[in-house]
């Protein structure tokens, strides 16, 4: 089902949801997989709304969320202010300010109790950015970060790299309407299916060893 506003997520995985006693009960929160979703505000060309990003990846992982299965997942509100190089970007950030955002956002997870996070992009002028923000929070501070671009996931908003620009129109122009369509239906379905297979080969990934403590390597 197409959601009726921007970011309708899952309500039992959608981390505002949740109460402190909640949380507090909550196991094995080093196995829990965060997700950060990470999200611009431009004109695609594609005659849908400047928010169209959050449109599509808050649909994808609604619908991840809902048919995850046994995997520990929570979501966080989206990042909505990251970099835009373009003059069809709006509400952009530069780039040490982006960096800064997300992590002060991963960071507050981290004050959470959790350590398993992944940043999960919608914007192509971001993928690069994503990259170097989760690497710099290993190395600072311990987290086992990871990154999925909606682009590996097959939809990819960047006019250059679009293989079906016919099919992705239509898919946007069914979420902008709420007026699910087969063909959305079957996109979303294919989508929300490879995410959910990546964030579960995620989950099963062992804890960082020794607490995610980076120890110099020994001379030889």
């Amino acid at each position: 089902m197409i959601p009726a506003s921007i970011f309708t997520a899952d309500e039992a995985t959608f981390w505002p949801h949740l109460s402190w006693t909640e949380f507090a009960a909550l196991p094995a929160k080093d196995s829990v997989v965060v997700v950060v979703p990470i999200v611009g505000m431009a004109d695609w060309g594609l005659g849908a709304p400047l928010d169209l990003e959050e449109l599509i990846l808050s649909a994808v992982l609604r619908q991840a969320s809902i048919s995850r299965g046994v995997l520990p997942l929570l979501v966080t509100p989206p990042v909505r202010f990251v970099v835009g190089p373009r003059e069809s970007c709006v509400f952009t950030l530069s780039s040490p300010a982006a960096c800064a955002l997300i992590g002060e956002v991963v960071l507050s997870v981290k004050a959470s109790g959790f350590t398993r996070v992944v940043l999960l992009n919608s914007s192509p002028f971001n993928e690069a950015l994503c990259d170097a923000v989760a690497r710099d929070l290993r190395i600072a501070h311990a987290m086992q970060m990871f990154c999925v671009n909606m682009s590996a996931l097959g939809l990819d908003l960047e006019p250059s790299r679009s293989p079906d620009r016919k099919a992705l129109a239509a898919l946007c122009d069914a979420l902008a309407k709420r007026s699910p369509t087969e063909a959305a239906t079957a996109i979303l379905d294919r989508t929300s299916g490879h995410l959910v297979a990546l964030l579960d080969e995620i989950r099963r990934r062992p804890p960082l060893p020794e607490g995610g403590r980076i120890t110099p390597a020994s001379a030889p």
